[in-house]
């Protein structure tokens, strides 16, 4: 009977160890390794979050090819409207040349180049100067104190056989008998030696007028600057550098 009971308890205390193995580790605390309070450090790689997500170690992540295609759009779009010429040693996309176009014979002409270069230019401005120029030279024997005089004069220079001449009857210079007007000054100082060898005070002058210039003032890059004769037909108009403005 007492073996019995031994059996039964040695039993029970097997199950009862058995027990307590299995289900009390549970209830088992492992003391923590750092300070209380302090968070505890965690391997990259026993984060679940970031493990998937991290490329493999060597491989670069791919670049978004719209952002790089924002940048060269950016970069190689031109600014509204054209640009001003920067000062000399300023920094600038392109370099300007600034020139002065003309004389012009007249208003009409140079408006209408203006508008014909207006694509290639980035300013322009149109000017009116004032000019003196030749109209020949003007071969002459002074005025007279009458007409009668004058007159007389002309007779004798008839009688002499000189021809185109006549008495000035108006103006500044009255009683003035002229001789002629040449482009050539070569041609008026003969006419006039030829009259002084015949005993006449024969004069030379050269005659001029003043007459309007047109010009315009063009400030146009440097790859157009020599296309300007192509639009611009007037074959008397020329170029030269002029001032910025």
């Amino acid at each position: 009977m007492f073996l019995r009971l031994l059996f039964v308890l040695l039993i029970a205390l097997n199950i009862a160890v058995g027990a307590w193995l299995v289900l009390g580790q549970d209830d088992v605390t492992v003391p923590s390794a750092a300070d209380p309070g302090v968070p505890v450090l965690h391997l990259l790689t026993e984060r679940p979050d970031l493990s998937a997500a991290t490329p493999a170690q060597g491989t670069s992540a791919p670049a978004d090819p719209s952002a790089a295609d924002g940048v060269a759009i950016a970069a190689s779009s031109p600014a509204a409207g054209r640009s001003a010429p920067q000062p000399v040693g300023g920094s600038t996309a392109a370099s300007y040349q600034c020139l002065a176009l003309g004389p012009f014979p007249s208003l009409q002409s140079l408006r209408s180049a203006r508008e014909r270069l207006a694509p290639e230019l980035a300013r322009s401005q149109s000017r009116q100067e004032q000019s003196q120029q030749s109209r020949g030279w003007w071969v002459y024997l002074p005025a007279q104190t009458s007409r009668a005089q004058a007159l007389a004069v002309a007779q004798r220079l008839a009688d002499a056989h000189f021809s185109d001449y006549f008495v000035v009857s108006s103006g500044d210079q009255p009683n003035t008998i002229s001789l002629g007007l040449f482009k050539d000054p070569a041609n008026a100082r003969k006419r006039r030696e030829d009259l002084v060898a015949a005993g006449f005070p024969a004069q030379m002058t050269e005659r001029v007028e003043t007459v309007p210039e047109y010009w315009l003032d063009v400030v146009v890059p440097d790859a157009n600057s020599a296309t300007w004769r192509q639009r611009v037909h007037e074959l008397a108009v020329g170029s030269h550098s002029t001032g910025c403005f």
